[in-house]
């Protein structure tokens, strides 16, 4: 009786397995198509403050709660980011990224998707942090992108401004 329990779960499980197996391979996926590269755009970051900071007077301070007495007045509200990637003197991605946050003081956050044909290319990253002027971070980069290949733009102040990684 046992004998026959082991081939009867054989006879269920090998098919299983082999429709698993079959479809763990196939149909082939690809996330691009042939002759194509992948620039992927992703960072976060704060804008500068949309109304710089002020000192309060006497007479505000003296208006206000004592547990509110803060000298200085510091609107918390952030400006959107803007950037601009451009691929051979062509613009292939612009945007203004609004800060997050009910009360836009958080952080503006980016990701997007960028196919692009396989080959040598010159891209300039711009980024503007600020409520107006011209871009305060600019990036130039040459790269031989590969079929298939992925490279990701990723901003980081601290470092400098934009890095290329892949």
């Amino acid at each position: 009786m046992k004998a026959a329990r082991f081939v009867a779960q054989a006879l269920l499980y090998v098919p299983l397995m082999v429709i698993l197996g079959y479809f763990s391979t196939q149909p082939r996926f690809t996330d691009i198509a042939h002759g194509q590269a992948l620039v992927r755009l992703s960072f976060s970051h704060a804008g500068a403050r949309k109304v710089e900071c002020r000192q309060r007077t006497p007479e505000e301070l003296a208006k206000l709660p004592p547990n509110m007495r803060a000298a200085m007045d510091c609107p918390r509200e952030r400006s959107p980011v803007k950037v601009e990637i451009e691929m051979d003197g062509r613009v292939i991605f612009a945007a203004d990224v609004p800060p997050a946050g009910f009360t836009k003081d958080g952080a503006s956050t980016i990701y997007r998707r960028l196919p692009v044909a396989a080959g040598k290319h010159r891209f300039v990253a711009r980024l503007r942090d600020r409520p107006e002027g011209e871009f305060n971070y600019v990036h130039e980069e040459s790269l031989d992108l590969a079929p298939g290949r992925a490279v990701v733009i990723d901003f980081n102040a601290a470092q400098g401004g934009f890095l290329f990684k892949g």
